[in-house]
């Protein structure tokens, strides 16, 4: 039994029938799902540290939690643009695509690149990866410049129209983080998302009134 075959084991002894059936109604198979919680996952991860090789066997495994602990053991700077790719086309769930854009991609020196790229993907899922990726800098990279957000806002304006519910709510929260940052980027964001509500379609409208709701009690 290799390493990923033993902490899968692990994980399944873990695992409680109640978390899957609640991981079921956000289509997460059972089949796929241990069951783990988050809080034990996490100490998990702690407990084996950045190990990007047993991060790519877990993910292989196919199993839902031995991917989201993959992800919070992933290593940014061993981590591969090819990698990146194909994880994000096997995301299936929002939790799985958060867990890797926030603990990992958005450290990568790839990520503004993998913005751009997935940011045009019509897979609902690889799409959200490029705007959560944009909420993990955000909300982690306090030395990333404003220069960086000013230039991937027309990036939101751009995906605003897509109303599938886990697109606008990643655009939405990358342009909230963005906001959030600073008064220089507050006042940009807001601008951009007037410019979205005059979009007027439903998706832009509620992705412009929920930032701009946050933003202007700032």
């Amino acid at each position: 039994m290799n390493r990923a075959e033993a902490l899968v084991a692990e994980l399944r002894s873990l695992g409680d029938p109640a978390v899957v059936e609640g991981r079921a109604r956000f289509g997460i198979r059972p089949e796929v799902s241990a069951g783990v919680s988050v809080p034990k996952l996490r100490a998990l991860a702690r407990k084996l540290g950045r190990d990007q090789a047993l991060a790519e066997e877990l993910w292989a495994t196919g199993l839902h939690e031995a991917r989201l602990l993959a992800a919070c053991i992933a290593d940014p700077a061993r981590i591969t643009s090819s990698t990146m790719d194909h994880w994000t086309q096997d995301f299936y769930s929002w939790d799985v695509c958060d867990s890797c854009s926030c603990e990992v991609f958005h450290k990568t020196p790839f990520a503004w690149q993998k913005i751009s790229e997935w940011a045009q993907s019509e897979a609902e899922f690889v799409r959200r990866a490029a705007f959560s990726t944009i909420a993990g800098i955000a909300v982690h990279d306090k030395r990333a410049d404003d220069a960086t957000f000013l230039a991937a806002m027309p990036l939101i304006e751009q995906c605003a129209f897509d109303a599938r519910n886990f697109v606008k709510k990643a655009v939405n929260w990358a342009l909230r983080s963005m906001g959030k940052r600073n008064p220089v980027l507050r006042a940009a964001a807001i601008a951009c998302a007037e410019r979205i509500q005059q979009q007027g379609t439903p998706s832009a409208r509620w992705i412009a009134a929920d930032a701009l709701h946050e933003l202007r009690v700032r």
